[in-house]
């Protein structure tokens, strides 16, 4: 298992120290991999005590390579996570910026309702004026961004063949490279046979002295340099399924280069070139589910040790929902890989999780859209102390506010 499987296993299983220092290890052998730097931001926020500040800055990190590639679910991952740390960092007008931008690539973005409805909480307490409020960002960070490493020697990762052999005397590669292709015409295909994944990258007047591949079990990556003075990058990580590096052949030819993946398991159809389950468990990966509007905010900054308290009609009094969120909401003891979704992986991304929050969370989720439209109405217009299913009701007007007993209504 390579470093980044590793990563993903640990953050997968909420080993979130040991996720940092497998994606960097990742990160030291392919430093051009958008999805290590998602991954090892989600990481750093999760950690306790998070690390908001790496946080952001892997988050700007991936969303500067990201653009460079132009691949759409990228930056819009990269761009989530990126408002995740500002958020965290008390940036609210720079989070608020970040999370519009999130919305015009993906007005689908399942987590965008909750981050709204936590930040409108945040801004409505603060001046005009106020440090926290102001929107001091662009769309695209102006940071640096690592410089692709030369694969090593030694490697087993990749062999790396060059078509048209050079005799001895001619030019080198380098010398002879002529017009090359824009960048932004520079475009990938590819095919697969029973043993093997075939790309092709259609990029003329790659040097082939200078190109940098690197190839791995999950993971293929390619930087060299342009005759504009800057560096192309191109990567598909993480790939459907894994291939065999030491097998696998590149091969770099005056119109393409082109990268033949020998499979591990011969005889299996991949459906993609690239897997969207690891898309989504890093930036759709954070991106969470829909129900977290209610489990996010239902419940917030309410003390640890204090039981849920809700207004009841109940004749048998008050519900413990605490027995009651840690039935429905148990696990199975084997969790099949794979199994688990975006929503699980979201909520490590908000404070004070436990059991009564993901019995919210999973009733919303179940919920129909008049239900939701209930629990949403309820909630938001009675200040949190009011949660109801019931839409035929609350539909009829303004839901008032009911503190639990013992507390009083307070204007603010």
């Amino acid at each position: 298992m390579d470093q980044a499987a590793k990563g993903a296993a640990a953050l997968s299983a909420k080993e979130f120290s040991a996720a940092v220092e497998h994606y960097t290890a990742a990160i030291a052998v392919n430093s051009q991999a958008v999805d290590y730097y998602i991954k090892r931001s989600t990481a750093y926020t999760r950690l306790s005590p998070p690390d908001h500040a790496a946080a952001l800055s892997d988050a700007e990190i991936a969303l500067t390579l990201a653009s460079k590639r132009g691949k759409r679910e990228l930056i819009v991952a990269a761009q989530l996570r990126r408002a995740i740390a500002l958020f965290s960092l008390e940036r609210y007008g720079d989070s608020r910026k970040c999370f519009e931008w999130v919305k015009q690539m993906d007005e689908k973005e399942k987590s965008l309702k909750i981050w709204e409805m936590k930040l409108d909480a945040k801004l409505k307490n603060l001046d005009g004026d106020d440090e926290k409020a102001s929107v001091t960002i662009a769309q695209y960070p102006n940071v640096e961004v690592p410089a692709a490493k030369e694969a090593k020697k030694d490697t087993t990762a990749a062999t790396v063949e060059t078509a048209n052999f050079t005799p001895q005397g001619a030019p080198s590669p380098a010398q002879t490279v002529g017009v090359q292709t824009p960048a932004n015409k520079i475009r990938h295909e590819w095919y697969q046979t029973q043993d093997t994944v075939v790309v092709s990258l259609f990029a003329k007047g790659v040097p082939k002295d200078k190109a940098t591949i690197d190839m791995q079990a999950r993971s293929v990556a390619i930087s060299f340099p342009l005759q504009s003075g800057s560096d192309y990058d191109f990567s598909l990580d993480p790939l459907y399924a894994n291939v065999d590096p030491a097998a696998s052949i590149a091969k770099v030819m005056s119109t393409k280069v082109e990268f033949t993946l020998r499979k591990t398991n011969p005889g299996e159809m991949w459906p993609n070139l690239e897997s969207d389950a690891a898309v989504a468990d890093g930036g759709k990966e954070d991106s969470g589910g829909t129900s977290e509007e209610v489990k996010r905010a239902v419940l917030a900054d309410r003390p640890a040790n204090s039981g849920p308290a809700y207004p009841t009609s109940s004749k048998s009094g008050p519900k413990d929902w605490d027995k009651v969120a840690n039935e429905l909401t148990k696990k199975p003891k084997k969790e099949k890989e794979g199994e688990k979704g975006g929503d699980d992986e979201a909520e490590d991304d908000f404070e004070g999780a436990d059991p009564v929050n993901g019995f919210f969370q999973s009733l919303y989720s179940r919920a129909d859209p008049d239900t939701k439209r209930a629990m949403m109405k309820s909630y938001q217009e009675s200040n949190g102390t009011a949660l109801s299913t019931n839409w035929s009701e609350v539909g009829k007007g303004k839901v008032e506010t009911q503190p639990p007993d013992g507390m009083e209504a307070k204007p603010w």
